[in-house]
């Protein structure tokens, strides 16, 4: 490992690269802690400390590495460009022009980017808008008010702040892709969420040695990370491989074809969008709730807001089925059986022992369909694991699991095969010796 961060640093392209990327890194992490003016700090703090866990507060400020409880010109985070991403993704299917597109090369390609982030603009802006009239209304618990600036200026310096805020984001995670080491908006998605775990340590620490956690507490806490990291790599990295061969061709001369190949079905190709899907869906009640009628709603909404806690076996029950309805219903998206069994037979290919066509097909989902029961089960196990840690162990001070967990080993694995590629590519042994990463040369 170490030889290979020294190998970094030695290949000029890949070093500037490196270094250009954590230069804008560290441009986000500044900008997370610059807020939006007209706000009182002090009085903002203090409303969040006793804000709801659960709502959609801790969702958003999770993805944008506290820039959201700082209410920063970084607040919104890069969350639009992704809500507007999967949106034009969705519309792809059901809309033809936008289907064309996708299947023009570059140049379509090109186009639903544009349209990403005409996309981003809006969403950002009516976001921008909401937050703005939520934070004009919203008091500290001494009655001390949020915003000091007038109602209507506030609005409109907040909304322009924001979206300009989440464009910047978008331009730095574009930049981060084209001259970095690729995956920029993960990467900054990312950098968020580590920049907490220092914090959380420090905190776990310091209630160990206060005596608030035992070293049992302690000593499974570890365990289950040693556990779980691996599995997560190992789920992320797993997928099944449908055997297919391509007949021979003669054109002219020459002889195309004869060859075996594979498709490789992932255990979960809906990577981490069903979790992000289900805690949006289950975060919104409590939210609700906290906004209208702050700590004492009507007995309805409480009634709503008790059952949607996140510690209570209600959410957890919701919760663990809206992940694996999603990853079926994302991957249904995504993938058409019926398409790669088409232009297998368009291209002379066939799976050994299975009829060309809708055979194929069939048998590709029938496939399908099993393995992502296992990968949807396993998502659900990692996304319930924080509120199981904090229902029985009891640690409170450190968010281990969950969407960050599958967010941060995804990154990870996607940026060690970038630098893999580079060092490779110079001759240079890369991260991993023995074992090989998935696409590794």
């Amino acid at each position: 490992m170490f030889n290979a961060l020294v190998n970094i640093f030695k290949i000029e392209d890949l070093r500037k690269r490196v270094l250009f990327t954590l230069a804008l890194i560290t441009v986000f992490r500044i900008g997370a802690f610059i807020p939006i003016p007209g706000v009182d700090g002090k009085a903002l703090a203090s409303y969040f400390d006793v804000l709801r866990e659960g709502t959609v507060v801790g969702f958003l400020n999770l993805f944008t590495g506290g820039a959201f409880n700082n209410f920063s010109i970084f607040a919104l985070g890069i969350m639009p460009y992704i809500s507007a991403s999967i949106i034009i993704q969705l519309l792809t299917i059901v809309i033809p022009y936008l289907e064309k597109l996708s299947k023009e090369g570059e140049m379509g390609r090109k186009k639903i980017t544009q349209f990403t982030r005409y996309g981003t603009v809006l969403l950002a802006s009516i976001q921008s808008i909401g937050l703005s009239f939520w934070m004009r209304n919203i008091q500290a618990p001494g009655g001390v008010q949020v915003v000091f600036m007038s109602g209507i200026w506030f609005t409109i310096l907040a909304t322009i702040t924001l979206t300009t805020g989440t464009i910047f984001l978008m331009w730095i995670g574009e930049q981060i892709t084209q001259r970095g080491i690729g995956n920029g908006i993960s990467l900054i998605i990312f950098a968020g969420i580590v920049a907490r775990i220092p914090g959380d340590i420090y905190q776990t620490l310091r209630h160990f040695i206060e005596g608030i956690y035992n070293p049992f507490q302690l000593t499974v806490f570890i365990i289950i990370v040693i556990l779980v990291v691996p599995a997560v790599v190992i789920m992320l990295q797993g997928q099944r491989r449908i055997p297919v061969q391509y007949a021979k061709r003669v054109v002219g001369r020459k002889i195309y074809g004869g060859q075996s190949t594979h498709i490789p079905l992932q255990i979960n190709p809906a990577g981490v969008i069903p979790v992000i899907f289900a805690s949006s869906i289950l975060a919104f009640p409590t939210t609700l709730t906290t906004f209208l009628g702050g700590e004492n709603p009507n007995p309805f909404l409480n009634t709503i807001a008790n059952l949607f806690k996140s510690e209570g076996i209600v959410y957890s029950i919701l919760y663990a089925g809206l992940i694996i309805f999603f990853v079926y219903f994302y991957t249904a998206v995504i993938f058409n059986p019926q398409d790669v069994a088409d232009n297998m037979r368009k291209y002379g290919g066939f799976v050994p022992g299975i009829r060309p066509g809708k055979p194929t097909a069939d048998y590709i989902e029938k496939i399908l369909s099993r393995i992502l029961f296992v990968g949807a089960i396993f998502l659900a196990l990692i996304a319930l694991l924080p509120h199981l840690l904090t229902h029985w162990l009891e640690i409170t001070t450190f968010y281990f699991g969950g969407t960050s967990l599958l967010i941060m080993v995804g990154v990870d694995l996607d940026t060690m095969k970038q630098v893999e590629s580079y060092l490779l590519m110079r001759h240079y042994e890369g991260f991993i010796k023995k074992a090989k990463l998935q696409g590794r040369i």
